[in-house]
């Protein structure tokens, strides 16, 4: 008999412990199934018909400037009641129609319809850097839209949820936990994301990722795989840069970045030794661009950078990532070293000029392209002059992109960003001008382009193929 109790007082804590765990597990799905079905009208797919500027291959994601038709399908997140709705840019890049599968919350669990609604979307604006994009829809009554949290809490390990439309699977949930709160991809990207082990595939682009009290921690943007498909390590743009994307695109259309003025160069060993510098870590000033805020704040070429607003600068990244994620008008507080003195300079942050690809969202390529030279062209107006300063001269045609074989090519031919001025020495003011002066050239007679490229003038030569 004592030894039937003994047994009985050993077997209860397991008896107990038992029933803690599958309490637990209970709660976790409940809570699972309760977010889920919060969220799920939150979360739409789009679609998109149009052009978009390609890649040299799907693993080399570097820009060729070369314009190609596509479809795309992906995932999208409302964060507007009135019908705000964000989604990576490359979703949505050169498209001529984008379309939302609006879906209407889920009824009883029993049952298998999903209603929904397909509505035309205008795309409110883009950022080709980071990767996002604001659409736009008229809904007739508000949204369920969510809310956005702060990524800089996100802890390694935290559990988060990814939906979307993986291979067109309309939303669909997975879980997983943030295997890393800042993974930077390339060295050279100030750009950080948040990798997580939740299965995302093609499709999911543009969903939300989110924490368990339900709010949007990231957007999911891109996988790395061998197979195409989830190996447990996707990326996610972090919540507070949607936040810095978001808000500027519903104001004003576009995204301000910011800059001071410098190039910055991570402190090796033979660096310091070489240079003679007191510390072999860091950053060090390699370039000061002049006038700019930085040199008239007091910084110079050869300063050591320990520190970017009151956090410690290791190399180059770390001062890039710091400074990425300032807004115009900041300011940048940074401790340097120079010749054995400690200095503390603050300099404001000032808009940086935008990359040659972004006048391809002012384009439609069925009236903008010029087939002759092969490319996609934009004629400088007064509009397209505020968004480009410090041109030559205040007419020509900007190359927004490439767009397939060229007649005449040569000299390594044109390229996004150039502006042509000139034709065999006849301005060209407009589109109709370029390619009016294009088509009164004969077989065999020579084309001869005034062009503006970094900057400077030059004559480009261009030959028939």
């Amino acid at each position: 008999m004592k030894r039937w109790i003994s047994l009985g007082f050993l077997f209860l804590p397991v008896l107990a412990q038992a029933q803690t765990k599958r309490d637990a597990l209970h709660d976790l799905s409940d809570s699972i199934q309760v977010l889920s079905k919060k969220v799920h009208a939150s979360v739409v797919q789009v679609f998109s018909t149009g052009y978009s500027i390609g890649s040299d291959s799907e693993e080399n994601s570097h820009s060729t400037g070369l314009v190609t038709k596509q479809k795309s399908t992906g995932s999208g997140v409302i964060l507007g009641p009135d019908g705000y709705i964000v989604t990576n840019n490359h979703v949505v890049q050169g498209a001529r129609s984008v379309k939302v599968l609006l879906a209407e919350a889920p009824g009883d669990s029993s049952d298998m319809r999903r209603a929904s609604r397909l509505l035309d979307a205008e795309v409110v604006g883009t950022d080709r850097t980071i990767d996002l994009a604001v659409l736009k829809i008229k809904p007739k009554a508000p949204l369920p839209a969510l809310q956005l949290a702060d990524s800089d809490a996100l802890k390694q390990g935290q559990i988060v949820l990814a939906f979307g439309n993986p291979l067109g699977l309309e939303n669909s949930v997975s879980l997983g936990v943030v295997s890393s709160v800042a993974r930077q991809i390339k060295p050279d990207d100030p750009m950080s994301y948040i990798q997580t082990d939740a299965p995302i595939n093609p499709g999911n682009s543009g969903g939300p990722l989110l924490d368990s009290e339900g709010r949007v921690v990231g957007i999911n943007t891109f996988i790395l795989s061998q197979s195409g498909g989830s190996e447990g390590i996707g990326f996610a743009i972090p919540s507070n840069v949607v936040d810095y994307v978001y808000k500027q695109i519903v104001k004003d259309g576009h995204v301000h970045r910011g800059e001071i003025g410098v190039r910055v160069q991570t402190v090796t060993p033979e660096l310091a030794a070489g240079l003679g510098l007191p510390q072999d870590w860091g950053a060090i000033l390699s370039d000061v661009d002049p006038d700019g805020p930085a040199e008239a704040a007091g910084l110079a070429t050869g300063d050591l950078v320990v520190s970017l607003n009151g956090k410690p600068v290791e190399n180059a990244r770390q001062f890039e990532v710091g400074l990425f994620k300032l807004r115009i008008g900041d300011t940048a507080t940074l401790k340097v070293k120079r010749s054995g003195s400690d200095l503390e300079i603050s300099v404001k942050v000032k808009e940086t000029e935008d990359d040659p690809f972004r006048f391809a969202d002012l384009v439609k390529p069925e009236t903008n392209t010029v087939k002759r030279l092969g490319i996609v062209g934009i004629a400088i107006t007064q509009d397209v002059a505020a968004i480009v300063s410090d041109t030559r001269f205040k007419y020509g045609v900007i190359v927004a992109a490439k767009a397939g074989i060229a007649e005449y090519n040569g000299q390594g031919g044109l390229n996004p960003g150039d502006i042509i001025y000139t034709v065999n020495s006849r301005p060209v003011t407009t589109l109709e001008a370029l390619r009016g002066a294009l088509d009164q050239l004969k077989t065999g007679d020579p084309l001869v382009v005034q062009i503006e490229r970094g900057g400077h003038l030059i004559y480009l030569v261009l030959s028939e193929e």
